[in-house]
């Protein structure tokens, strides 16, 4: 590919994964270079409004976890939020041309299938036996349920026996100091 350049990408719009969506539902579609406060703005105020129920946010490729980040955001600031996740492909095309023409180089055209993730986000309940289904969720108590568990899983730290009492520094502690001056018989300095 050193004889080639990129000269164009052509990706293939993605049918929207849940059929039925009111028209006029937003979608936000989430790019590698969109901005994460830009984008809150935007579906926070539409989110807010009684008139909105649903929203679909869709990202592809290196946008995948900006997707996903944004999502997390709204349903946080949002309470009370059903979600259905899709995970899917999204089908680009780019084509190549060669650098030296002359060379008797041809074109080159690549097909590449990129992972795309569609996250359905509604003010109503959805099925829920549909797959990628995620009911309202209370955070708060997510959180300090893991914090609990890991308190729990945490045993008080105790000093091992033996060593020379340094530790990565060459340095001995004072508690080394303090024996050794005691060994010696001199004061501690």
């Amino acid at each position: 590919m050193e004889n080639y350049h990129k000269a164009k990408t052509m990706e293939q719009p993605c049918p929207c994964p849940f059929p039925g969506l009111p028209a006029g539902t937003p979608e936000m579609k989430v790019k590698d270079g969109s901005k994460i406060r830009n984008l809150m703005g935007f579906a926070v105020g539409r989110m807010e409004s009684e008139a909105t129920r649903h929203i679909v946010f869709t990202g592809s490729g290196k946008s995948v976890a900006k997707t996903i980040t944004c999502v997390e955001i709204l349903k946080r600031r949002v309470r009370g939020l059903h979600q259905v996740t899709r995970l899917l492909y999204s089908r680009t095309q780019e084509l190549w041309e060669p650098l030296e023409p002359a060379a008797g180089l041809d074109g080159l055209t690549v097909h590449k299938n990129v992972p795309a993730v569609w996250v359905l986000l509604s003010k109503d309940p959805l099925d829920a036996t549909q797959a990628g289904y995620q009911p309202p969720g209370c955070f708060d108590t997510l959180w300090a349920q893991a914090a609990r568990e890991e308190g729990a899983a945490q045993e008080p730290r105790r000093k091992r026996g033996g060593g020379s009492g340094r530790g990565k520094g060459g340095r001995p502690s004072s508690g080394a100091r303090g024996r050794r001056s005691e060994v010696s018989g001199k004061a501690p300095s």
